[in-house]
């Protein structure tokens, strides 16, 4: 059975830093590709970040220079590191397994159940 289990997400002051984990269980972890997904209030949800197994990252312009995404195989575990955070970045995130980036934003793979991130003064 595969699994896969966020943690980090909370309540931050705008301008503050957050670290999301995402550990997966039942596959290689190490073969596939990982992304982070997000969902605003009232919004559809977008991927932000994806990561390939040999590391190649791709961001969406949202968050580019303030996200980074990164993986240690080791730990079959990706991080969501975030900084700067603004009022905009709140939103339920989560993290999703595929086999290529482009599959990131496709039917199948495999979801984690999402972690809160509120940024509010």
């Amino acid at each position: 059975q595969v699994q896969l289990v966020e943690s980090g997400g909370g309540l931050v002051q705008p301008g503050g830093s957050l670290t999301l984990s995402c550990t997966t269980s039942g596959l290689d972890f190490s073969l596939n590709t990982m992304g982070w997904h997000r969902q605003a209030p009232g919004a559809l949800r977008e991927l932000i970040a994806g990561i390939t197994p040999n590391g190649t990252t791709q961001y969406a312009d949202a968050i580019k220079g303030r996200f980074t995404i990164s993986r240690d195989n080791t730990k079959s575990t990706v991080y969501l590191h975030m900084n700067n955070l603004q009022y905009d970045d709140t939103g339920v995130y989560t993290c999703k397994l595929a086999t290529t980036l482009q599959r990131l934003t496709t039917r199948g793979g495999y979801w984690g159940q999402g972690t809160q991130v509120t940024v509010s003064s």
